[in-house]
């Protein structure tokens, strides 16, 4: 049976003057307590042992207990439970739980320089329908519970799980955090249905080989990172939505986080950034209106993307700086500048890809280690190039189809372009191209209706092209032009416009297939030596031992003749 106490400002019949007098009457008695507490305000340091109830008689915000400075309230054992008190207190644990349990409901508590609320290892804390301001809440190898709470302007991390705590964390509210709104270092959290704004630094933080779990979060106007996963943390992400922040996730230093069904909106620098060894799998995610990247893999990176969809924005996806990554069923739409970017000895496979209205579908460029797969894409509305491998990048293609744009496919510098049974449609410019000492190989190569060259070739370029077909090109089927070499076997060049090839000879020919003319350009040849011509003679040819005299008004002519005498 529960044992009733009575408190009250001035005491009265049957009520005790303040709260810790009931405390050690209940303590006595050795029985579980409910003390019911009048309104007012109570200067006082409670610790609470046993089964013991604090309840605001009046409801929710009528009783205060406060002190200066130190501590509040400590519970120490026993099922403590408080109901709709206010604590208050500064640079100390103002609430503290050093074992058994503590459940606190519509309660507030005040903590400005210290913590709101400190579960230690091996306590249990509930926190429900309550709020916390200034100060942080804290589990410590502890197990806690959070629902319906309210966090604001913490100094510090609003809610900390640390040294193997577990928490879980629901339909919340954490704004105005100075560092992190939620963190996890070396400890586990759920954390489901909240909503974050406005932190100093990743709205959510899983550090320390961290397990971190995400659902159906929103978390925006943050100024680092909507979720960070660091340190080899890992856990997952679901069905959240982060807007205005710097990064919207970022996985970093070999963590390894699974990321489904979240949007990314309106980030600064990049929606998802993978750096540092960070690993990752992103499932059906969206990235709209990235500042910088809406993807972008970095410093090592290895993430794996499956069924995204990137928008509007600056750069879809960028492998840079010696990173990798797979990419499958993305689709990237109305960017600003490159929809694939892979430089700087980065690695990346992309699959079942499409791409629309970007100014240029895939670019390479960086070391002979940087490379870039594409199998089965479908490229279309390019403002300038479909594909553009530049460097000693290597670029190959499998199953692409390109349309509506300048060029369709094109290596140059010293790059290697591998394409095949790949095919490309309605371009202003070329088909496919390779320029500098660039260097193309192609197999089943279709190149069809562009209004100007179905393939070129200059500079010093090489190619090997063979069984790839050519039609109805408005100036050429293929162009090979200066120092430009190579093989073109067994293609076709059809349509009834332009010319089938025009070449210098230095590109072989073989098993040519075309109704259309074929013209052989002969190597120009050297210009004669520029003559300057002041009154002497001019010779065309070898001269030897001679002698030119001009401009003289008087000449003395000497021979020799065999015997060594000289005569005028």
């Amino acid at each position: 049976m529960v044992a009733r106490y009575l408190v009250a400002p001035r005491g009265g019949r049957r009520a005790y003057g303040d709260i810790t007098s009931a405390l050690v009457a209940a303590a006595r008695r050795g029985r579980a307590a409910l003390i019911e507490i009048a309104p007012g305000r109570y200067d006082e340091q409670l610790t609470v042992r046993g089964d013991v109830q604090l309840v605001a008689a009046e409801g929710p915000g009528s009783v205060v207990v406060s002190r200066p400075r130190g501590p509040v309230l400590e519970a120490g054992g026993g099922q403590v439970r408080v109901h709709g008190l206010v604590f208050a207190g500064r640079d100390a644990d103002v609430v503290g739980c050093t074992a058994g349990s503590l459940t606190l409901e519509h309660t507030e508590v005040q903590a400005p320089g210290g913590v709101c609320v400190h579960a230690r290892a091996g306590s249990a804390v509930t926190l429900r329908d309550s709020a916390f301001r200034y100060g942080r809440v804290l589990f410590v190898g502890s197990g806690g519970l959070v629902e319906r709470c309210r966090f604001g302007d913490a100094a510090d991390n609003a809610l900390a799980a640390v040294e193997g705590a577990h928490v879980a964390v629901r339909e919340s509210r954490f704004a105005g955090a100075r560092i992190h709104g939620i963190r996890v270092s070396g400890a586990r959290a759920e954390v489901t249905g909240c909503e974050l704004t406005g932190t100093g630094r990743a709205a959510v933080m899983a550090d320390t080989q961290a397990e971190l779990a995400v659902a159906d979060c929103v978390i925006g106007d943050v100024q680092a990172e909507g979720i960070a996963y660091i340190e080899r943390s890992r856990g997952s992400v679901d069905r959240t939505r982060v807007t205005a922040a710097e990064h919207g996730i970022a996985v970093t230093s070999g963590a390894d986080p699974v990321v489904r069904g979240c949007a990314f909106s309106g980030c600064r620098d990049t929606g998802i950034n993978v750096r540092t060894a960070g690993r990752g799998r992103f499932e059906d995610c969206e990235v709209v209106e990235a500042g910088n990247v809406a993807v972008h893999v970095t410093e090592g990176g290895a993430p794996e993307v499956h069924d995204c969809r990137i928008t509007r924005g600056n750069v879809g996806v960028a492998v840079v700086d010696a990173a990798r990554g797979r990419f499958v069923r993305i689709r990237i739409e109305d960017l600003t500048s490159v929809a694939l970017r892979v430089t700087g000895s980065g690695k990346a496979v992309f699959e079942q890809v499409r791409v629309e209205r970007c100014p240029t579908h895939l670019e390479t460029r960086g070391d002979g280690g940087t490379t870039a797969e594409v199998n089965g894409a479908v490229l279309r509305d390019f403002g300038l190039s479909a594909v553009e491998a530049l460097g000693q990048s290597r670029v190959t293609l499998r199953g692409v189809s390109a349309e509506r744009g300048m060029v369709g496919f094109g290596a140059a510098e010293e790059s290697q372009l591998f394409v095949y049974d790949s095919e490309v449609k309605a371009v202003s410019g070329c088909g496919a191209a390779a320029l500098g000492k660039g260097r193309l190989v192609a197999r089943n190569l279709t190149v069809t209706g562009t209004e100007g060259i179905g393939l070129m070739a200059k500079d010093s370029a090489r190619l090997d092209v063979a069984d790839s077909a050519f039609g109805d090109c408005a100036v050429a089927g293929a162009l090979f032009q200066d120092e430009a070499a190579g093989r073109f076997a067994d293609c076709a060049v059809t349509g009834t416009r332009g010319v089938a090839v025009v070449h210098r000879g230095l590109v072989e020919l073989v098993s040519l297939r075309t109704s259309l003319r074929i013209v052989v350009k002969e190597p120009e040849p050297e210009p004669p030596p520029t003559i300057v011509h002041q009154h002497g003679p001019v010779i065309n040819g070898p001269v030897s031992r001679s002698t030119f005299i001009w401009d003289n008004n008087h000449v003395v002519q000497w021979q020799s003749d065999e015997d060594g005498s000289r005569h005028e």
